[in-house]
């Protein structure tokens, strides 16, 4: 592939359309100020869409890719010509996507990450579906053979792609954990806000629904029908967004790579090489606790600042399917349990104080101000027993979270546990980690206890200890990276 290449041709529909979308604003202005305004042509209105159209065609005619001497090269632009580069062994990810209408046409797109950054990430819009998988494979293959080919090799013969194994496929089964996340009411009131606007008042007379109800019941019963519909909407929306989002999910890994391919309308299939996944995070809302089920992202390394640093491999699933791709992650070829099941170092007496006040100092705070509201005469003494309704599930909460709260060093790897409506587990494998970072606010120095943060190459992750005893967490540190701390003169603080 040393020649410059072009895109399908099939792009001259998709590129033009993309366009207007982005000038929709302009269009609209110009038939509100154009000729319909004035009663007359559509001279300015034909013009905003032809601008938009031209620069669609104008960049599928310039857009030129190649692969050349252990790089990939991407030249667009008429009037300002740019060329990007990024050298095989710089590349991190692989992205290939194809949205509805790409499907359709038979296109994809291919997003090649350096790590430098999303703006630097070279985008390939508009290739044939085979030959977006054929430059995919492509580009993996020669990424492994310029990472791991001795210098004297001939690197104009790169290895064929390394065949795949496959690691977990979704079972649609699995959806009937949506309901327990978050993400059904948040698009149940999204759905709520779009209805108000669109229908007419008169579908909303939900007020008369207590003239219906026997005496005494009628807001009652209004709640409970207002309460029954929030709950199904949210349930069906999440099973629904669940099945797009996440179908026909499949993980694969070959030697030196993980592949992981999902969706119904879009399409996207994500290659990560393996040395980059330093970690996992199994994610536990209190939803999926109760039900028995967990999530599963990978910490991925090497990626630009501000850029994601996880990467969800395993959505709402069993907890003993998140443990076992958790397993695989971390290393098929060594136990790797402990660092998943092991119980956890505790963080103390002052840790637990810690967690417990601040789960209860917001609920005191709500139900003084309530209680204020009532003396003067602005609230109904019921106000003030719901109110003290909040107490309790404070108490739990700060129970819970104090629970949870913990640390480890397994088997080299950093391991880390905190919250309770949002727990999560986070391994992070010691030869990621390049530096630490201890915190500590002036609550936290009278308790005598600080957060240790473990910072990894790139991206935005961050794995956090958080309340733990200082000198356990100066040990920590110590016991997974000896070195980097021995070459800031540390040394390991006599037990207590």
């Amino acid at each position: 592939m040393s020649d410059w290449q072009r895109l399908d041709p099939r792009m001259l529909v998709v590129e033009p359309v993309s366009e207007l979308r982005r000038f929709l604003p302009v269009l609209l202005g110009a038939l509100l100020a154009g000729g319909f305004a004035r009663g007359g042509g559509l001279g300015w209105e034909l013009l905003a869409v032809a601008v938009p159209v031209a620069i669609g065609v104008a960049r599928y005619l310039t857009t030129r890719y190649r692969i050349l001497d252990g790089r990939v090269e991407l030249r667009r632009g008429l009037l300002q010509r740019t060329l990007r580069t990024a050298q095989l062994d710089r590349v991190r990810t692989v992205d290939v996507t194809a949205s509805l209408v790409h499907r359709v046409l038979g296109l994809a797109t291919v997003r090649i990450g350096t790590g430098a950054g999303a703006e630097q990430d070279l985008e390939l819009d508009g290739l044939r579906a085979p030959q977006a998988q054929e430059l995919r494979e492509a580009l993996l293959a020669r990424v492994a053979h310029e990472a791991h080919a001795p210098d004297d090799a001939d690197a104009a013969a790169p290895p064929a792609a390394p065949t795949e194994r496959p690691v977990l496929r979704l079972d649609p089964g699995w959806a009937r954990y949506a309901p327990f996340t978050s993400a059904g009411v948040v698009a149940a009131a999204a759905l709520l806000g779009v209805a108000s606007q669109a229908l007419p008042d008169s579908a909303w007379r939900l007020d008369r629904l207590p003239d219906l109800a026997p005496a005494g019941w009628g807001w009652l019963l209004l709640a409970a029908v207002g309460v029954l519909a929030a709950a199904v909407s949210s349930a069906v929306l999440a099973v629904l967004g669940y099945l797009v989002a996440h179908w026909d999910l499949t993980l694969t890994r070959t030697p030196t790579q993980w592949r992981l391919t999902r969706g119904l309308l879009t399409t996207r299939e994500t290659s990560v090489e393996d040395a980059r996944l330093a970690g996992v995070v199994v994610r536990e809302p209190l939803g999926l606790r109760l039900a028995g089920a967990a999530e599963l992202g990978a910490v991925v390394t090497g990626l630009g600042q501000g850029e994601k640093g996880t990467l969800t491999l395993v959505p709402p699933a069993p907890r003993a399917v998140v443990d076992g791709v958790a397993g695989a992650v971390l290393g098929d070829d060594r136990p790797t349990d402990a660092p998943l099941t092991a119980p956890l170092r505790t963080h103390g007496p002052a840790a637990v104080r810690r967690r417990r006040l601040r789960a209860l100092a917001p609920a005191v705070v709500l139900v003084a101000l309530v209680a204020a509201s009532v003396v003067a005469d602005l609230l109904t003494p019921w106000s003030l027993v719901l109110a003290l309704l909040v107490l309790p599930a404070a108490i739990a909460l700060g129970e819970d979270r104090a629970r949870s709260l913990g640390h480890l060093a397994s088997e080299g790897f950093l391991v880390s546990r905190s919250g309770s409506l949002a727990r999560h587990r986070e391994v992070l494998g010691a030869e990621h980690v390049i530096g630490w970072t201890v915190r500590d606010t002036w609550f936290q120095r009278r308790s005598g206890l600080v957060t240790l943060e473990a910072t990894t190459a790139g991206g935005s992750q961050r794995v956090q200890v958080l309340d733990v005893p200082e000198h356990d967490g100066l040990v920590l540190a110590a016991a997974l990276t000896p070195d980097l701390l021995a070459e800031v003169g540390y040394r390991t603080p006599p037990s207590q």
